[in-house]
């Protein structure tokens, strides 16, 4: 126990010391983040392209709106697209670089042992959320927009422009991204003994009330199939957490000088 002790307190810095330390960190990643802009501003066109394959695909099935082709309202909004398609795209290509700043930043508060996974935190962390991002493109968006584009209001038709869908289609992306990072915000909770795989599994039939609450609230339309569809992987994933507490707290439990937690109140 001493020993690990020892391990924490290698690790401790003053205060103002973790606001240098936050400051150099962010410095990395916002410098990771220009250069990945920079290179995907490039390939934006593409990106963008990549983007619309949902929309193609779903609109073949509605044969009265197969013509309808994306406009835009101002001549400098192709521009701004492009800008900020090279943006978000920049944010998944250098997410890598991005979690590891993350973790140099919260490795000192960790054993020694923990700070060597920091490489292995990174990849894992941004396959997550690169992961999220690509299920939803490939799985969510075009049953979406299938319903979405069903949805008739008297003879109206649909005057689609490239900022609304590009808006539409990132903020699903980003929070599909968010929600598949869960396992790793469950591992340091459970790690720092806020969480339990026993709480986790009590709490597990509350949480898929919960996810699907979160997937109404998550999910920029209000179509039932995105939000489902958004609740479904949200609970496996909780499920997978609750995996994930377990091996931390059977860890823990050999570590020497180890105390278990009084049990929880039924």
């Amino acid at each position: 126990m001493a020993a690990n002790e020892s391990d924490l307190d290698d690790g401790r810095m003053p205060f103002l010391e973790h606001l240098r330390e936050f400051r150099s960190r962010l410095r990395n990643s916002a410098i990771a983040f220009m250069i990945a802009t920079v290179a995907c501003w490039f390939y934006a066109g593409k990106i963008y392209e990549a983007l619309l394959e949902p929309y193609q695909k779903a609109i073949v099935h509605h044969p009265k709106l197969a013509t309808t082709t994306m406009k835009y309202n101002v001549i400098t909004e192709p521009f701004w697209v492009g800008m900020s398609v090279a943006m978000w795209s920049g944010i998944f290509a250098a997410s890598p670089f991005i979690f590891y700043q993350l973790w140099k930043f919260i490795a000192p508060g960790l054993y020694k042992s923990e700070r060597r996974m920091g490489i292995t935190f990174a990849v894992l962390s941004a396959a997550f959320f690169v992961g999220g991002a690509v299920f939803c493109h490939q799985l969510v968006l075009e049953p979406m927009f299938d319903y979405l584009l069903g949805m008739e209001i008297g003879h109206a038709e649909p005057a689609l422009t490239i900022s609304g869908y590009l808006d539409l289609t990132r903020d699903m992306m980003l929070a599909f991204g968010a929600v598949f990072e869960m396992p790793f915000v469950i591992y340091f909770l459970a790690k720092i003994g806020l969480v339990t795989a026993k709480s986790l599994w009590r709490f597990n039939r509350w949480f898929v009330v919960l996810a699907f609450i979160i997937g109404a609230v998550l999910t920029p339309s209000a179509d039932p199939i995105s939000q489902c569809l958004m609740a479904l992987p949200m609970i496996a994933l909780y499920n997978l957490s609750i995996v994930v507490a377990w091996f931390v707290g059977r860890n823990k439990a050999k570590q020497p000088g180890f105390e278990p937690m009084p049990p929880d109140d039924e």
